[in-house]
């Protein structure tokens, strides 16, 4: 599998309103999760570029939805995380309403990447958020992050776990942003989202706008503050 489009990826703009959105074409890919579940990291990873996604010890940096360009007609989202405590109230209200816009107004998405630490598994905002792409027939990849951090048996063990509550269209794999373990895994199913350009569903005849405000950044406790 040729991981090279992905190495070249660049940056390409930033959004803190849904009217500054790109150009609706094409086919992208959203990076999803909770903020402590080393989102930045995988991207980086897949790209092969230490600062291209904005990494810190302190989860919660990613506070607009990032794009990055694969190519011409091909791009990387990544998505403010949420279950991040410590940000102003007002601003985890922007970003519920930000991040439920564009999932609900995007023609061009092709599939989701639900990054989780694999030590907690799947977490309420996680179940909600694999409701809303099967409610929506959209693919989902769930990469169980941080799999270096237990033993072989026990990854397994937790990936078939996951890979049961999964409905038709979702996925689920091992993977390390830190090893750079599971890339090959991760690109296969990306490619096959970005390659038929304009074969995605059609989100806004769902009639569910309105359901991912229950999954605002900021929801729920911090795992990392316990």
């Amino acid at each position: 599998m040729d991981q090279r489009r992905y190495h070249n990826a660049s940056y390409l703009c930033s959004v803190h309103e849904l009217s500054q959105l790109p150009a609706d074409t094409g086919a992208e890919v959203v990076f999803a999760g909770r903020s402590n579940a080393g989102k930045s990291s995988v991207i980086n990873a897949l790209t092969q570029q230490k600062k291209l996604a904005r990494t810190s010890k302190q989860p919660g940096c990613t506070r607009q939805i990032n794009f990055f360009q694969l190519g011409r007609n091909a791009r990387l989202v990544d998505l403010p995380g949420y279950g991040y405590a410590r940000a102003p109230d007002s601003l985890k209200a922007h970003w519920g309403r930000l991040i439920d816009g564009y999932l609900a107004q995007r023609r061009s998405l092709a599939g989701l990447v639900l990054i989780v630490d694999i030590r907690r598994s799947l977490a309420e905002p996680d179940t909600r958020m694999l409701a809303w792409c099967e409610a929506r027939g959209l693919p989902v990849q769930v990469l169980l992050n941080k799999a270096d951090k237990l033993s072989g048996g026990a990854a397994r063990r937790v990936c078939l776990e996951v890979e049961k509550r999964l409905g038709p269209g979702g996925g689920a794999q091992l993977f390390s942003a830190a090893e750079k373990s599971g890339l090959e895994e991760l690109v296969q199913a990306l490619e096959a989202w970005l390659e038929p350009a304009g074969s995605t569903p059609d989100f806004q005849e769902a009639g569910l706008q309105g359901h991912l405000l229950r999954v605002a950044p900021g929801a729920g406790p911090d795992p990392s503050s316990k």
